[in-house]
């Protein structure tokens, strides 16, 4: 039997990887460049290097050379690329409900000016996405 078609196994071959996803949350707060994007996720340079390709050749990021000596490249976000920040915003809400212990590292403010907790809604309605409001198409509500 062939395992279920699925687009989260498609995502996950793209950026279900520790060091691209860190990679990711970098250029997402503006450190586009290598040397910032290793400092700050902790990834050895060899495997940085091999992410940022795969992220590349995937269309999230794009290369650029900002200096010829000696040559440095910068990384920025694609459309593709900054398609994943709701993503992002609902795996750091989760990791802060259930795995991180003690102070959160990290907390956004909202324009409206309250702190940030994302949540995934149906666009025609309005109404939260819940596991218990959803169903396949073609199958009934639980």
């Amino acid at each position: 039997m062939a395992p279920r078609s699925c687009s989260v196994a498609n995502a996950l071959e793209v950026v279900g990887e520790r060091w691209s996803l860190l990679a990711l949350r970098e250029v997402f707060f503006g450190n586009t460049r290598f040397d910032q994007i290793v400092a700050n996720t902790g990834a050895s340079r060899d495997v940085l290097t091999v992410r940022l390709k795969k992220l590349v050749a995937a269309g999230l990021l794009e290369k650029h050379q900002y200096s010829e000596h000696p040559p440095r490249h910068e990384y920025h976000l694609t459309d593709t690329g900054r398609a994943l920040h709701n993503v992002f915003l609902m795996l750091k809400e989760w990791g802060d409900d259930y795995v991180t212990q003690g102070p959160l590292p990290l907390v956004y403010q909202h324009s409206c000016g309250h702190v940030l907790e994302p949540r995934v809604v149906c666009a025609h309605c309005g109404e939260e996405a819940t596991a218990e409001s959803l169903s396949r198409v073609g199958e009934p509500v639980h």
